[in-house]
C-alpha cells in the first residue's frame, strides 16, 4: 500500500501548524520534514524547535530527513523533539552503523538516504539494520525541482535485494513527486512518497493525495 509523506517544506511556514493539520486531515500517512543545515546542502531550513512545536500542535508519525554534515550529534534531540523516523545520508560524515544504532537506541526507526550520484548497492551492507531506504529522485537542499528518472532502476534494485534477503524494508522517494511520477516509482517497488507541492500547494490536498495514490493502482 502506497504511503505519502507530504514535505513541509513546500507548506506555508505563516501558517505552518493549520497547514500541516489540513494535510494531515486529508489523508496524509505522515509529515516529512527536511532538515537542511546549509552546509552538506546549500540551503538552511529548520531544526529541532520547529520540530517540537509542531509536535505539539499536530499529532502525527514525523519522517525527519537529516540533510546535515554530522547526523549522529542531533540524533537525541531530534527524536526527544517528536521524530518518529530520522533519515540521514549515507554521504555525511557520521559513521553509518554507528548512527543507526543512536537512532534505534532513541526508540526512533532508522533510514539511510542516497543521492542521486550514489549508487544503490551503497546501502546494501545495512539493509538488515534499516526500516527504510529513501531514494533522491532529485539533488537535496531545494523543493520543486524536476523528478530524475534514474531514481526507478535504484529503486528497483534496492526492492530486488531486500526480497531476496525476505527483508519488508520501507522505500521512499523524494523529489519531484505527482500523479505522472508516482506510478513509476511504486511500479519500481518505493511504498512511500513524498509530496511536497503537489499537496500543500494544491487547491484541494485531499483530491491531490488521491490522485497521486490512484495513479499508483
Amino acid at each position: 500500500m502506497i504511503k505519502l509523506s507530504p514535505s513541509i517544506l513546500a507548506a506555508d511556514f505563516a501558517e505552518l501548524g493549520r497547514s500541516c493539520e489540513a494535510v494531515m486531515a486529508a489523508g496524509a500517512d505522515m509529515l516529512h520534514v527536511d532538515v537542511m543545515d546549509g552546509a552538506f546542502v546549500p540551503n538552511i531550513s529548520l531544526g529541532v524547535p520547529v520540530l517540537a512545536a509542531l509536535a505539539k500542535r499536530v499529532p502525527a508519525f514525523y519522517d525527519v530527513h537529516l540533510m546535515i554534515r554530522r547526523p549522529l550529534q542531533y540524533i537525541k534531540p531530534f527524536c526527544a523533539a517528536g521524530a518518529n523516523l530520522l533519515t540521514f545520508h549515507i554521504e555525511a560524515e557520521s559513521p553509518v552503523e554507528q548512527t543507526i544504532q543512536a537512532i534505534h537506541d532513541e526508540g526512533c526507526r532508522a533510514a539511510l538516504c542516497i543521492k542521486p550520484a550514489t549508487p544503490p548497492e551503497a546501502v546494501f551492507p545495512y539493509l538488515d539494520a534499516l526500516e527504510m531506504v529513501l531514494v533522491m529522485s532529485v539533488e537535496p537542499g531545494f523543493g520543486g525541482q524536476k523528478f530524475m528518472p534514474a531514481a526507478v532502476e535504484k529503486i528497483a534494485a534496492i526492492r530486488a535485494e531486500a526480497q531476496r534477503r525476505g527483508l519488508s524494508t520501507d522505500i521512499e522517494v523524494d523529489g519531484g513527486i505527482d500523479a505522472a511520477t508516482a506510478p513509476l516509482c511504486a511500479a519500481a517497488g518505493a511504498n512511500v512518497l513524498v509530496a511536497g507541492s503537489a499537496v500543500f500547494g494544491a487547491k484541494d490536498p485531499a483530491a491531490a493525495m488521491s490522485a497521486i495514490r490512484a495513479a499508483c493502482v
